[in-house]
This record gives C-alpha cells, structure tokens and sequence, in this order.
C-alpha cells in the first residue's frame, strides 16, 4: 500500500527524489503494518537489523605507552572474541529453533507496512522461525536491485532459493516443515510461474498452486483431519489476496486526515531520506488520497468504504462460526495467518479503532495476537 503509493508519487517528482537518494546509502522502507501498526500496504509492518561497531583509541609515552597497547590489544581480543561468540551463539540460535525450519536461514525483504509482507511476518512469527529482515526503499528499491522480480516480499532461503510472492512463500515454507524428504528447491518446482498481460495491458506474474501445501495424503490427513478443511483454508486465503488486501487502501486512505496520518506513519517507520520523507508525508498522502477514490471505483466499493470493510471483517468471523476458536479449530491455519497478517496493518489508524468497535472481530483477533506473539505453531 505504501510502496504502491510511493511508486505512484515517484511518477511525479523523480528527479528530486533521485538526486536526494543519490546521496545516502541503500535505504529501506515498507508499504503499511508495524508495532502499533498504522496502515497497511502489506505488501501493500520486525525489527530493523541491529550492527555492531567497534572502536580503538589511545595515546602516552614509556611505560604509560606500553600499559595503554596491551590494554588497547586486550580489549580489542575481548570485543573480538565476544563479537565472534556471540556471532555463533545467534547462528546456533537460528539452527535449533522452529523445528526443521530452523536448519535454514531466512531473509525477508519488505515493506513494513505492506500487507503481503504482514501476511510472511504473521506466519513466521506464529511457526516461531528466526528470519532476518532486509527493509526496501520503495522508491529506489536499491535493496531489491539484484532481483529480476521487483515486488516485495521475496524471501531468500540460505543466501540460494528465492521465494516470491506472499502466498508461495507461506506455503512452500508449510510443507517445508512438515515434509520430511523435500528440499526448498525441490518444494518451489510445484509453484511454477504463469506470465500473462491484465486488463490494463499490464504484464503480471503469477504462480500455480500458491495455496496449496504439497503434502503427502498421510501427512495432509495429520494436518487436515476435518473434511474440507483443506479447501476451506485455501478458500480464504484467496479471498484475504483478492477482496480484503483491496478495501485496506480505500480505509485508511478514506480522508484526507486519515491520508496523512497514514503517511506519518509510513515517514517514521520507513527508510526515507530527508527530501523522500518530505516529499512523501504531504505530497504522497494527497495521492494516495486521490488514488483511494480510483480505487473505491475499480472495485465497486460503497460510498462509506467503511461498511464494505465492516461486511468483509463479518463475513470472515461468521464463516468461523461460534463452535471454534480460529478457522483451524482449536488453532490457526494459513487463512488465520493471512486475514490476520492483512488486517494488522491497519493498527494505530482509524480504520482499524472503527473496525474493531463496528464488527465482531475483536475476540479472534486478540487470539490470533496472543498466538502469533507466543510463537504457539513453533512445534
């Protein structure tokens, strides 16, 4: 959402934000979702990478000179030897945890306020999997610049196999936990890539099977024991991609206050640069504001997008039923991790205050927070 949103401005002020970004470093940035999450752009909001500098310095003459290089070289062995330890204690930490998943390294980049990227998140913080974050300027995308696929998330597993698109991610990584013969590589041959132009003459991409999870009928009867759960899952995971992740643009986008509330937080939250950031609270939100009505149009939204956010939120809780906890019974499935990966987006914006005290989304909602902060799938 705020990637999408930032490209479209980029469209009008190119020029400034080029010169400005040609001056600093690779950036990062997301399009919507965070902590107190404002908006969503989800892939359409973890925490940046911490890094560790060190420093040396001294100075004197005779014996002073000479206490002052063996304390220097001690503690320059001590920080190195600390820094290396803790370097292997991380990389162990990474191999034993999250069950087979652990045996893998995992990078995501994203943006932290899209909805698609919310959705990867959801679903590796539910399954407990350590994975690094690599956030990406959505104007310049310098981070995504060896990456022929040019939309986020992508998911690199062990610097190697890369993963596109939110749902081909999540179910790869699925059955990569469950199954016990397939690699990665070996998994992502079943999601093969399907090139096509849309109604706007636009080329897009996209990949067969993405909800399926390729299991063995044994495995598959485990993870699905109730008839049709199967399908029901998928179902839904259709219907978060191509009806939910449409009406959060629209919502949080709906005034133009909410318009730059939401762009407030995209500036805090995202890599920008002095110019970028600027350029993209005032002017971006009046886009994003003018976009939000183009799309209400294309998608045949009501004139209060509130009540078609409300009706799609009601549907998801009605569909769940009152007998189980999470469209997965007693635990979440996929849909589960996708509905609410798009939905947490919208956090700390009005869109989502009105959504919780308009609909009936609140109870599964904390649920799925609880589980999610509890890593409660790492098992």
């Amino acid at each position: 959402m705020a990637a999408a949103s930032t490209r479209a401005l980029c469209k009008v002020g190119c020029g400034i934000l080029e010169s400005a970004a040609a001056r600093r470093s690779g950036t990062v940035s997301s399009y919507l979702a965070g902590s107190r999450r404002a908006f969503g752009t989800g892939g359409y909001r973890s925490k940046l990478l911490t890094s560790l500098r060190t420093g040396e310095g001294g100075g004197g003459g005779g014996r002073v000179l000479g206490c002052a290089v063996l304390l220097g070289g001690g503690l320059g062995l001590y920080q190195t030897v600390k820094f290396r330890l803790q370097q292997h204690l991380a990389e162990e930490k990474i191999k034993v945890s999250g069950g087979r998943g652990g045996g893998v390294k995992l990078t995501l980049y994203q943006y932290k306020t899209c909805p698609f990227c919310s959705k990867v998140r959801a679903f590796l913080d539910y399954h407990g999997l350590q994975y690094e974050i690599v956030e990406v300027n959505p104007v310049m995308r310098k981070e995504i610049k060896w990456s022929i696929y040019r939309k986020v998330p992508i998911m690199m597993v062990d610097s190697e196999v890369q993963l596109n698109d939110s749902s081909v991610i999540i179910s790869s990584l699925k059955t990569y936990l469950i199954s016990k013969d397939k690699s990665v590589s070996d998994i992502l041959r079943c999601y093969p890539e399907m090139k096509s132009v849309n109604d706007r003459g636009k080329e897009v991409t996209e990949y067969s099977n993405k909800y399926w999870v390729m299991l063995g009928e044994g495995e598959a009867a485990t993870l699905y024991p109730e008839k049709g759960a199967q399908k029901e899952e998928m179902k839904w995971r259709q219907w978060a991609d191509d009806w939910l992740v449409h009406l959060i643009s629209p919502n949080v986008y709906r005034t133009s206050g909410e318009a730059l509330a939401s762009f407030d937080y995209i500036v805090r939250e995202g890599k920008f640069g002095t110019y970028e950031g600027f350029f993209a609270k005032y002017v971006g939100a009046t886009a994003m504001f003018l976009i939000a009505k183009r799309l209400k149009s294309r998608y045949q939204l009501q004139d209060d997008v509130r009540q078609d956010l409300y009706k799609a939120v009601n549907d998801w809780v009605a569909a769940i039923g009152k007998k189980r906890k999470f469209m997965g019974g007693d635990r979440p499935n996929l849909a589960d991790l996708a509905v609410f990966g798009v939905l947490r987006v919208m956090e700390g914006l009005q869109a989502f205050d009105d959504m919780m005290e308009n609909t009936k989304v609140k109870h599964w909602y904390r649920r799925m927070e609880r589980a999610s902060l509890n890593h409660e799938g790492r098992e």
